[in-house]
């Protein structure tokens, strides 16, 4: 398994989505931004409800087989990162 403790600690330090920003500009290739930023429009789409997975598909660009999997770990999966990060976003806004 990756060290992901450094790279979680990088991103720990940054201070705004402006920081942010410019850090995973940096950091990612255009590819990998495209990649991240379509998953989490996915999860988003999925925690909202109301469309298919071929709608979402349609509405993202990203493959169903990328839903599917979005789908699984925003639900099924012990990680649950998906679902804590759009929780605490959902409660940043109330």
């Amino acid at each position: 398994m990756t060290d992901l403790k450094p790279l979680s600690e990088a991103l720990l330090s940054v201070k705004s989505a402006t920081e942010m920003e410019r850090f995973l500009t940096d950091l990612l290739t255009p590819g990998e931004m495209k990649t991240l930023t379509e998953r989490w429009r996915v999860a988003g789409l999925l925690d909202e409800g109301g469309n298919s997975y071929r709608e979402i598909s349609e509405i993202t660009g990203a493959s169903t087989t990328t839903v599917t999997r979005v789908s699984r770990f925003l639900s099924q999966e012990n990680h649950q990162g998906y679902r804590l990060v759009l929780d605490r976003l959902k409660g940043s806004k109330s």
